[in-house]
């Protein structure tokens, strides 16, 4: 199924003046109203200033890979309210929530491709699911496609879009940065290349840990990456951060990551960048 290819079916003039409200759409960055249609084909770009939307981490699959390439891995890993952790509701019930509004068992979809005809080991979040936080789950599955990546020698990509660790497992998320960052290290080892993708945000415990630790550092534009936000910074220190702070372009010209790239070039740069890596 095509994801950002989806055609709707012919309507008659009386139900386009019915459906009217739901066929155009604002861009919430410059004010102008399309198609919505010119959105979705357009990757979730906005046709008229560029502002990039998020995209779904299977659309993002179908974007990155050879076509029919993609295989899931790990699907069978549910999350588990170890600690009986309740705040206004129960995490269990959250669990069952999330699980229910995303058609997600967990914020991470994880397997391998190719790219360019390249085997590869490739993994996004699904911030659809709890803002894409990082538990127990989410930390296995990336440990694993490192693991993997270790193994078969096949270079590691990872788009990331994340509030941070999950608060609902406690200690136990947090576990998750050291524990995923322990296998990176050894994909290092290897001489395995490990490209990192910041999309909108990447925050957290996430942002803390491997987000910004790869061979090449790649960002959309204006996303914002960070470990905390501008406003929780700015009211900790009593001061007015500089413009732009946080976002792709600040960590670009101060030396956070290799490359800004729009999203109908991320394939082709991912493609560039691992042919100098391999080759």
């Amino acid at each position: 199924m095509g994801w950002f290819n989806k055609t709707r079916p012919e309507q008659d003039a009386s139900e386009k003046r019915t459906l009217g409200a739901g066929v155009f759409r604002r861009c919430k960055h410059c004010g102008v109203q399309l198609v919505a249609e010119e959105f979705t084909s357009n990757l979730e770009v906005c046709p008229s200033c560029g502002h990039h939307y998020a995209l779904s981490g299977e659309a993002w699959m179908e974007l990155l890979c050879d076509p029919g390439s993609f295989e899931e891995l790990d699907i069978g890993l549910n999350p588990k309210d170890f600690l009986g952790f309740t705040d206004a509701k129960r995490y269990g019930d959250r669990i069952k929530s999330a699980q229910k509004a995303s058609g997600l068992k967990d914020a991470f979809l994880s397997g391998s491709g190719q790219i360019a005809a390249r085997n590869v080991q490739l993994g996004t979040f699904m911030f659809r699911y709890m803002g894409g936080s990082m538990g127990s789950v989410v930390g296995e599955k990336i440990t694993r496609m490192f693991e993997r990546g270790t193994e078969l020698r096949q270079p590691v990509i990872l788009l990331c879009a994340s509030g941070g660790a999950r608060m609902q497992e406690g200690v136990l998320s947090l576990m998750q940065m050291g524990k995923t960052v322990s296998a990176l290290g050894k994909l290092r080892e290897s001489r395995t290349p490990f490209i990192s993708i910041c999309l909108n945000p990447t925050t957290g415990g996430v942002a803390a840990s491997f987000a910004l630790l790869g061979d090449v550092n790649i960002a959309e534009p204006r996303a914002l990456i960070g470990f905390a936000g501008p406003r929780v910074i700015e009211n900790t220190i009593r001061q007015k951060l500089p413009d732009g702070f946080q976002t792709s372009e600040y960590l670009l010209e101060h030396g956070m990551i290799d490359l800004i790239s729009e999203r109908k070039q991320m394939r082709s740069n991912v493609a560039r960048i691992l042919s100098h890596l391999l080759d």
